[in-house]
């Protein structure tokens, strides 16, 4: 009689277990090493987007004033066309320096988007941006 009480408490158990234990995948695509799959990409190459990022930030004239600085760390997704999309800050500097990060990477022009299998996918992205007060050259006298 006790070993089928055991053996009943223990499939009991066990059913109790594996029903706990049963998670909800996420809705995001998930990329293996057999995956043939791209990276987006800025028009030109990172150097170009670097480049554009120095022409289009306006440090913010209140950041300014309160001598604000830092790294604005954002994640954002490139969608399927291109267009960058979904932007958040994750750790930010100040609301104005933060609000010129959203701007600037909103504004961006379209990127290569990436692709899984020749086909484009929405990317998620994280990136640093540096907001730095520019040192001025004080002339000697």
């Amino acid at each position: 009689m006790k070993p089928i009480l055991i053996t009943i408490i223990l499939i009991f158990l066990f059913v109790v277990a594996k029903a706990q234990t049963k998670v909800k995948q996420p809705d995001t695509v998930m990329l293996y090493a057999d995956d043939w799959y791209t990276q987006p990409s800025y028009p030109g190459g990172i150097k170009q987007f670097y480049k554009y990022l120095l022409k289009n930030i306006h440090y913010p004239a209140n950041a300014l004033k309160n001598h604000a600085q830092g790294k604005v760390y954002l994640n954002f997704v490139i969608e399927k066309n291109g267009k960058v999309d979904s932007i958040k800050v994750t750790r930010g500097v100040s609301v104005d320096i933060d609000a010129e990060a959203i701007r600037v990477l909103r504004t961006s022009p379209k990127w290569i988007p990436g692709t899984r299998h020749d086909k484009p996918i929405p990317y998620h992205y994280s990136m640093p941006l540096n907001f730095q007060i520019p040192k001025t050259n004080k002339a000697k006298r």
